[in-house]
């Protein structure tokens, strides 16, 4: 079977969307169960998809009113950094990792899962997954002056915390 552009498009998503899920959805297989979702509505919905939209917005926002339909979206964040990952696999010799970097990187995961949820999803959508202000403010359904502030919040309690545990960038 031979995958088009879009199919490919949502399979080099995965790993960025699993992410984004435990953002929504505590429990690891609740979150994948919202990656699938995400992709069967993604699929039924692609004749409304628009050439030149970035597919990875598109998708995020498509995950976000998921679950925000299911009444999921406040829980907590359960993971965003595991080693056990599906994604470490295509890190190169990934279990020779630094001790210290992935302590750092729970650290670092801690740190965001303490932040308020408006804060976290700004954070997770603008400094892990990459998305531009404008597209993290479409996703999240708020002005980007919103967005910014959160953004900003979020990344001011960050240095505190981690400056606060001797985590260095």
């Amino acid at each position: 079977m031979h995958l088009d552009d879009f199919q490919t498009g949502l399979v080099e998503l995965l790993p960025r969307l699993r992410r984004f899920a435990r953002v929504l959805r505590p429990r690891d297989a609740d979150a994948q169960d919202l990656v699938q979702q995400t992709v069967e509505r993604a699929l039924a919905a692609r004749s409304k998809f628009r050439v030149g939209t970035r597919l990875d917005s598109w998708t995020f926002t498509i995950m976000r009113r998921i679950a925000i339909d299911e009444g999921r979206s406040n829980l907590r964040w359960g993971r965003v950094v595991t080693p056990e990952d599906d994604a470490t696999a295509r890190v190169p010799d990934a279990a020779l990792a630094d001790e210290s970097l992935r302590v750092d990187a729970l650290a670092v995961r801690d740190a965001i899962h303490a932040l308020p949820d408006d804060q976290k999803h700004a954070v997770a959508l603008v400094l892990v997954e990459g998305l531009s202000y404008a597209e993290a403010a479409e996703v999240l359904g708020v002005p980007a002056g919103t967005l910014t502030s959160r953004l900003v919040r979020g990344r001011q309690a960050l240095i505190q915390t981690l400056s606060a545990q001797g985590v260095t960038g």
